[in-house]
């Protein structure tokens, strides 16, 4: 009787090893990973030098330069709420990050043109669109891209992985701020 048990429990523990099948990595992972980190790169490295930008080549006063950075931070963090209900009601996470993705990179291109003096174009009027531009870029997939992250994984069987894709992607905004 004794050898009917282990029979059986070898039997068990072989089908839970097949239920389990090691699920390999997904790679899509290693781009939102590398794309967040290139997104707060770009955020903080502009948002650094913000203030002096304001201050210093579009002339604005400190008390003008100010306000506008605030209102600016304040975008990036009051967007959000509305990339969430994009990506719910009407997109779908991958289209949000995508499409809001082109809004935030035509606003860094829009300041890069508005400091270029050369170009003739109203380098006011262009930065202060760029910035709002990607005010909406960065608070519209910033709800999305971690989310979008989780879902490339399956679980239960990636569970572990799961959890080493967020320290890593946590690790990516980390990075990417303080080096940006």
């Amino acid at each position: 009787m004794g050898d009917t048990v282990k029979k059986k429990a070898k039997e068990e523990e072989a089908e839970g090893e097949e239920q389990f099948q090691p699920v390999p990595y997904p790679k899509s992972v290693f781009f939102i990973v590398g794309n967040e980190f290139c997104e707060r790169f770009s955020y903080y490295g502009m948002k650094a030098i913000l203030s002096i930008y304001l201050k210093k080549k579009l002339h604005f006063t400190e008390d003008k330069a100010t306000v506008i950075y605030h209102t600016f931070s304040m975008f990036c963090y009051f967007t959000p709420i509305f990339g969430a209900m994009i990506a719910d009601q009407l997109l779908g996470k991958f289209k949000t990050i995508v499409y809001i993705s082109i809004i935030y990179v035509l606003g860094h291109l829009l300041k890069t043109l508005a400091a270029i003096p050369t170009l003739g174009i109203p380098p006011v009027e262009f930065s202060l669109i760029g910035l709002a531009l990607i005010a909406i870029g960065t608070g519209g997939i910033k709800p999305c891209v971690s989310a979008f992250g989780g879902d490339q994984f399956k679980l239960p069987e990636q569970a572990r992985q799961l959890q080493t894709f967020f320290s890593v992607f946590y690790f990516s905004i980390n990075a990417g701020s303080l080096i940006g």
